[in-house]
């Protein structure tokens, strides 16, 4: 997988847990792993940030933060209220090459979604993700209102010819609405991309070694995992107008 890019469709949408699944899958393929949070906002110093969780729930990670802010708002926002200095795309760019160099896979998780503002010349997540020529994994929830937000997204990435490797479903109940299950179908589509995982609600609250054990299940192949989209859809399918 070499250097793949996580963002969202929004903020508070799974992505560390995603990204600590596809890191918990990588490892126990044997392979080495880093991850890289370039902006961490919202954690007072200290405090573990994104990717100490990361570290926590998947194992023995290379967990690298670039820059930090105390409130939890846009990484342009939080630097400029804080004073402290921003972080451009090249400086992410190059952090996560010299982790690619190292390591066989580097995380890289973005801050809220695609186009969130890292600086006052408005650069984004996507500036750095082109410059490294990196994949984005997206990163969604899979109720009423994803559509639009995934689409959006897929459309940004397009425009900066930038390839969306799939999309995971954030947090999945063991009970889905009817728009849940009709996006389980319409997301892939929307975005053009596959689905590559679905991650159960709560997995946060599972003992490290319980989510690493169950952390593959969750996943695609493509991701080091042992999911089955087509048997997922088809579980999940949704029923009959009128049905």
């Amino acid at each position: 997988m070499a250097i793949v890019v996580i963002t969202g469709t929004g903020t508070e949408v799974g992505k560390t847990m995603a990204t600590a699944a596809v890191a918990a899958a990588s490892l126990a393929q044997g392979l080495s792993v880093a991850v890289l949070k370039p902006a961490q906002t919202g954690v007072a110093e200290g405090e573990p940030g994104d990717a100490a969780e990361v570290a926590r729930l998947a194992g023995p990670v290379t967990a690298v933060e670039l820059a930090r802010y105390p409130e939890p708002l846009a990484p342009a926002t939080a630097a400029a209220r804080s004073g402290l200095p921003t972080l451009g795309p090249d400086e992410i760019a190059e952090a996560a090459a010299k982790l690619a160099a190292v390591h066989d896979v580097v995380l890289v998780e973005g801050a809220g979604g695609l186009l969130v503002r890292y600086d006052a010349q408005g650069s984004t997540l996507a500036d750095a993700a082109r410059m490294l020529r990196a994949k984005v994994l997206l990163v969604a929830p899979p109720g009423l209102g994803t559509l639009n937000a995934g689409a959006l997204t897929a459309e940004a990435l397009e425009s900066r010819k930038i390839s969306c490797a799939g999309v995971i479903f954030g947090s999945w109940r063991g009970d889905p609405d009817l728009a849940e299950r009709c996006n389980v179908v319409d997301l892939p589509e929307v975005v053009g991309a596959p689905l590559l995982g679905a991650l159960p609600q709560a997995v946060a609250a599972l003992s490290p070694a319980a989510f690493r054990a169950a952390a593959p299940d969750w996943l695609a192949p493509q991701l080091g995992g042992t999911w089955d989209a087509a048997a997922f859809a088809a579980a999940y399918a949704p029923p009959a107008y009128g049905g």
